[in-house]
Protein backbone atom coordinates (compact mmCIF):
# COMPACT_ATOMS: atom_id res chain seq x y z
CA UNK A 1 0.00 0.00 0.00
CA UNK A 2 1.15 3.54 -0.76
CA UNK A 3 0.45 6.32 1.76
CA UNK A 4 1.60 9.89 2.31
CA UNK A 5 0.88 11.85 5.48
CA UNK A 6 3.07 14.92 4.92
CA UNK A 7 2.56 17.12 1.84
CA UNK A 8 2.22 20.81 1.01
CA UNK A 9 0.21 22.84 -1.49
CA UNK A 10 -0.06 26.45 -2.60
CA UNK A 11 -2.04 27.11 0.57
CA UNK A 12 1.33 27.32 2.32
CA UNK A 13 4.72 26.93 0.63
CA UNK A 14 4.04 24.20 -1.93
CA UNK A 15 4.00 24.71 -5.69
CA UNK A 16 0.79 22.88 -6.62
CA UNK A 17 -2.86 23.80 -6.07
CA UNK A 18 -4.58 21.42 -3.63
CA UNK A 19 -6.61 19.75 -6.39
CA UNK A 20 -3.51 19.19 -8.53
CA UNK A 21 -1.79 17.66 -5.52
CA UNK A 22 -4.66 15.20 -5.10
CA UNK A 23 -4.48 14.28 -8.78
CA UNK A 24 -0.75 13.69 -8.47
CA UNK A 25 -1.36 11.49 -5.43
CA UNK A 26 -3.95 9.47 -7.34
CA UNK A 27 -1.54 8.99 -10.24
CA UNK A 28 1.11 7.80 -7.76
CA UNK A 29 -1.28 5.14 -6.45
CA UNK A 30 -1.69 6.70 -2.99
CA UNK A 31 -4.49 5.13 -0.95
CA UNK A 32 -4.23 7.14 2.30
CA UNK A 33 -3.28 10.80 2.00
CA UNK A 34 -3.02 13.99 4.03
CA UNK A 35 -2.47 17.54 2.86
CA UNK A 36 -0.49 19.09 5.72
CA UNK A 37 0.08 22.74 4.89
CA UNK A 38 1.95 24.92 7.35
CA UNK A 39 -0.38 26.42 9.95
CA UNK A 40 -3.48 26.34 7.75
CA UNK A 41 -6.23 23.91 6.83
CA UNK A 42 -7.39 26.04 3.88
CA UNK A 43 -6.01 23.67 1.25
CA UNK A 44 -7.63 20.64 2.84
CA UNK A 45 -10.95 22.44 3.29
CA UNK A 46 -11.00 23.42 -0.38
CA UNK A 47 -10.89 19.80 -1.59
CA UNK A 48 -12.24 17.65 1.22
CA UNK A 49 -15.62 16.98 -0.42
CA UNK A 50 -14.35 16.18 -3.92
CA UNK A 51 -14.27 12.87 -5.77
CA UNK A 52 -10.49 13.09 -5.88
CA UNK A 53 -10.42 13.24 -2.08
CA UNK A 54 -12.29 9.96 -1.89
CA UNK A 55 -10.06 8.36 -4.50
CA UNK A 56 -6.85 8.99 -2.55
CA UNK A 57 -8.34 8.36 0.91
CA UNK A 58 -7.89 11.98 1.99
CA UNK A 59 -7.94 12.68 5.72
CA UNK A 60 -7.62 16.04 7.45
CA UNK A 61 -4.07 17.24 7.97
CA UNK A 62 -1.96 20.22 9.01
CA UNK A 63 1.62 20.97 10.06
CA UNK A 64 1.64 23.29 13.06
CA UNK A 65 4.57 25.40 14.23
CA UNK A 66 5.40 25.51 17.93
CA UNK A 67 8.30 25.98 20.31
CA UNK A 68 10.01 23.59 22.66
CA UNK A 69 12.58 25.31 24.87
CA UNK A 70 14.39 27.54 22.34
CA UNK A 71 13.76 25.24 19.36
CA UNK A 72 11.09 25.67 16.71
CA UNK A 73 9.33 22.32 16.27
CA UNK A 74 6.69 21.15 13.81
CA UNK A 75 3.80 18.86 14.72
CA UNK A 76 1.66 17.21 12.08
CA UNK A 77 -2.00 16.72 12.96
CA UNK A 78 -4.00 13.99 11.25
CA UNK A 79 -7.64 12.91 11.13
CA UNK A 80 -9.05 15.74 13.25
CA UNK A 81 -12.26 17.72 12.94
CA UNK A 82 -11.10 20.76 10.99
CA UNK A 83 -14.16 22.69 12.21
CA UNK A 84 -13.53 21.96 15.89
CA UNK A 85 -13.15 25.16 17.98
CA UNK A 86 -9.73 24.09 19.29
CA UNK A 87 -8.33 23.64 15.78
CA UNK A 88 -9.93 26.80 14.38
CA UNK A 89 -8.54 28.85 17.28
CA UNK A 90 -5.04 27.38 16.89
CA UNK A 91 -4.93 28.08 13.15
CA UNK A 92 -6.06 31.65 13.79
CA UNK A 93 -3.38 32.08 16.46
CA UNK A 94 -0.68 30.78 14.14
CA UNK A 95 -1.87 32.97 11.27
CA UNK A 96 -1.43 35.99 13.52
CA UNK A 97 1.97 34.71 14.65
CA UNK A 98 3.08 34.40 11.03
CA UNK A 99 1.99 37.97 10.32
CA UNK A 100 3.94 39.26 13.30
CA UNK A 101 7.00 37.24 12.36
CA UNK A 102 6.83 38.50 8.78
CA UNK A 103 6.81 42.08 10.03
CA UNK A 104 9.87 41.40 12.17
CA UNK A 105 11.73 39.71 9.31
CA UNK A 106 11.01 42.66 7.03
CA UNK A 107 12.19 45.13 9.68
CA UNK A 108 15.43 43.21 10.11
CA UNK A 109 16.01 43.06 6.36
CA UNK A 110 15.37 46.78 6.09
CA UNK A 111 18.08 47.24 8.71
CA UNK A 112 20.62 45.76 6.29
CA UNK A 113 19.38 47.78 3.32
CA UNK A 114 16.76 45.44 1.84
CA UNK A 115 13.61 47.56 1.76
CA UNK A 116 10.08 46.59 0.70
CA UNK A 117 10.42 42.97 1.80
CA UNK A 118 7.06 42.71 3.57
CA UNK A 119 5.03 43.97 0.65
CA UNK A 120 7.10 41.87 -1.76
CA UNK A 121 6.76 38.67 0.26
CA UNK A 122 3.01 39.20 0.68
CA UNK A 123 2.63 39.63 -3.07
CA UNK A 124 4.46 36.35 -3.64
CA UNK A 125 2.43 34.56 -0.97
CA UNK A 126 -0.85 35.96 -2.30
CA UNK A 127 -3.46 34.24 -0.08
CA UNK A 128 -1.06 31.56 1.21
CA UNK A 129 0.32 31.47 4.74
CA UNK A 130 3.33 33.79 4.57
CA UNK A 131 6.71 32.26 5.36
CA UNK A 132 10.42 32.65 4.77
CA UNK A 133 10.29 30.96 1.32
CA UNK A 134 8.10 33.84 0.11
CA UNK A 135 10.69 36.35 1.35
CA UNK A 136 13.44 34.35 -0.33
CA UNK A 137 11.59 34.23 -3.64
CA UNK A 138 10.93 37.97 -3.58
CA UNK A 139 14.55 38.71 -2.67
CA UNK A 140 15.75 36.69 -5.66
CA UNK A 141 13.25 38.31 -8.02
CA UNK A 142 14.10 41.78 -6.73
CA UNK A 143 17.82 41.22 -7.23
CA UNK A 144 18.71 41.47 -3.55
CA UNK A 145 20.31 38.01 -3.88
CA UNK A 146 21.20 35.79 -6.80
CA UNK A 147 19.03 32.85 -5.73
CA UNK A 148 16.59 31.55 -3.14
CA UNK A 149 19.43 29.44 -1.74
CA UNK A 150 21.56 32.54 -1.25
CA UNK A 151 18.66 34.28 0.51
CA UNK A 152 18.56 31.52 3.12
CA UNK A 153 22.33 31.18 3.35
CA UNK A 154 22.87 34.90 3.96
CA UNK A 155 19.68 36.22 5.52
CA UNK A 156 16.88 33.78 6.32
CA UNK A 157 18.44 30.49 7.44
CA UNK A 158 18.95 29.32 11.00
CA UNK A 159 20.91 31.85 13.00
CA UNK A 160 20.76 34.52 10.29
CA UNK A 161 19.29 37.99 10.68
CA UNK A 162 15.91 36.99 9.24
CA UNK A 163 15.53 33.90 11.40
CA UNK A 164 12.89 35.35 13.70
CA UNK A 165 11.89 32.90 16.43
CA UNK A 166 9.65 32.66 19.47
CA UNK A 167 6.42 33.69 17.78
CA UNK A 168 5.01 30.19 18.10
CA UNK A 169 2.82 28.71 20.86
CA UNK A 170 4.24 26.06 23.20
CA UNK A 171 4.49 22.45 22.02
CA UNK A 172 1.91 21.33 24.58
CA UNK A 173 -0.69 23.83 23.34
CA UNK A 174 -0.35 22.66 19.74
CA UNK A 175 -0.54 18.97 20.62
CA UNK A 176 -3.60 19.55 22.78
CA UNK A 177 -5.36 21.51 20.02
CA UNK A 178 -4.96 18.50 17.72
CA UNK A 179 -6.11 15.94 20.26
CA UNK A 180 -9.01 18.09 21.44
CA UNK A 181 -10.16 18.18 17.79
CA UNK A 182 -10.13 14.38 17.79
CA UNK A 183 -6.89 13.93 15.86
CA UNK A 184 -3.50 12.30 16.34
CA UNK A 185 -0.43 14.48 16.87
CA UNK A 186 2.81 13.47 15.13
CA UNK A 187 6.28 14.84 15.84
CA UNK A 188 7.47 15.85 12.37
CA UNK A 189 11.02 15.09 11.09
CA UNK A 190 12.63 14.83 14.57
CA UNK A 191 16.21 14.70 13.26
CA UNK A 192 15.93 18.03 11.41
CA UNK A 193 16.07 19.91 14.70
CA UNK A 194 19.73 18.82 15.12
CA UNK A 195 19.30 18.03 18.80
CA UNK A 196 21.70 15.96 20.85
CA UNK A 197 20.52 12.46 21.70
CA UNK A 198 19.65 13.57 25.23
CA UNK A 199 17.66 16.59 24.06
CA UNK A 200 15.84 14.55 21.43
CA UNK A 201 14.75 12.05 24.07
CA UNK A 202 13.61 14.94 26.27
CA UNK A 203 11.61 16.41 23.39
CA UNK A 204 9.93 13.06 22.73
CA UNK A 205 9.13 12.65 26.44
CA UNK A 206 7.51 16.10 26.59
CA UNK A 207 5.68 15.46 23.32
CA UNK A 208 4.21 12.20 24.62
CA UNK A 209 3.33 13.78 27.98
CA UNK A 210 1.35 16.47 26.13
CA UNK A 211 -0.68 13.81 24.31
CA UNK A 212 1.45 13.16 21.23
CA UNK A 213 0.68 9.90 19.50
CA UNK A 214 3.34 9.24 16.84
CA UNK A 215 6.78 10.04 15.45
CA UNK A 216 7.47 10.67 11.79
CA UNK A 217 10.08 7.99 11.13
CA UNK A 218 10.41 8.65 7.40
CA UNK A 219 10.40 12.11 5.83
CA UNK A 220 11.28 12.56 2.19
CA UNK A 221 14.53 11.05 0.99
CA UNK A 222 16.07 9.88 4.24
CA UNK A 223 18.90 7.45 5.05
CA UNK A 224 17.90 3.94 6.12
CA UNK A 225 19.87 4.40 9.34
CA UNK A 226 17.65 7.34 10.31
CA UNK A 227 14.51 5.31 9.63
CA UNK A 228 15.74 2.51 11.89
CA UNK A 229 16.83 4.91 14.64
CA UNK A 230 13.50 6.75 14.69
CA UNK A 231 11.53 3.50 14.53
CA UNK A 232 13.38 2.29 17.63
CA UNK A 233 12.69 5.59 19.40
CA UNK A 234 8.98 5.33 18.58
CA UNK A 235 8.76 1.76 19.79
CA UNK A 236 10.77 2.47 22.93
CA UNK A 237 8.45 5.33 23.85
CA UNK A 238 5.18 3.58 23.04
CA UNK A 239 4.43 5.85 20.10
CA UNK A 240 3.13 4.99 16.64
CA UNK A 241 5.10 5.62 13.46
CA UNK A 242 4.10 7.89 10.59
CA UNK A 243 5.66 8.60 7.19
CA UNK A 244 5.47 11.28 4.54
CA UNK A 245 7.23 12.61 1.48
CA UNK A 246 7.19 16.24 2.70
CA UNK A 247 6.52 17.03 -0.95
CA UNK A 248 6.55 20.72 -1.88
CA UNK A 249 7.45 20.84 -5.57
CA UNK A 250 9.19 18.93 -8.33
CA UNK A 251 12.96 19.13 -8.42
CA UNK A 252 15.65 16.72 -9.52
CA UNK A 253 16.70 15.33 -6.16
CA UNK A 254 13.47 15.99 -4.29
CA UNK A 255 11.07 13.40 -2.90
CA UNK A 256 8.18 12.10 -4.95
CA UNK A 257 4.66 11.71 -3.64
CA UNK A 258 3.85 8.45 -1.90
CA UNK A 259 5.60 6.02 0.46
CA UNK A 260 5.40 2.29 -0.22
CA UNK A 261 4.84 0.87 3.27
CA UNK A 262 5.98 -2.61 2.26
CA UNK A 263 9.61 -1.46 2.65
CA UNK A 264 9.14 -0.44 6.28
CA UNK A 265 10.15 -2.48 9.35
CA UNK A 266 7.51 -4.00 11.57
CA UNK A 267 5.89 -1.58 13.95
CA UNK A 268 2.75 0.24 15.05
CA UNK A 269 1.76 2.58 12.24
CA UNK A 270 -0.68 5.46 12.05
CA UNK A 271 -2.45 4.11 8.95
CA UNK A 272 -3.30 0.86 10.74
CA UNK A 273 -4.89 2.85 13.57
CA UNK A 274 -6.81 4.96 11.06
CA UNK A 275 -8.17 1.89 9.30
CA UNK A 276 -9.16 0.32 12.63
CA UNK A 277 -11.09 3.45 13.66
CA UNK A 278 -12.82 3.96 10.30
Amino acid sequence: MIVDFHTHSLASDGALAPMELLRRAKAAGVRQFALTDHDTTAGYLSVRHTNEADEVGLISGVELSCRWATTTVHVVGLNFDADAPAMVAMVEQLTQAREERAEKIAKRLAGVGIDGALEGAKAIANESQIGRPHFATWMAEAGAVDSVTEAFDKYLGAGKIGDAKMFWPPLSDVVQAITQAGGVAILAHPLKYRLTGMKLRALINDFKAAGGGAIEVLNGRQPETDLKRLSRLAEGNGLMCSVGSDFHRDFEYGPKLGIDVERLPNGAYVWDALEASA
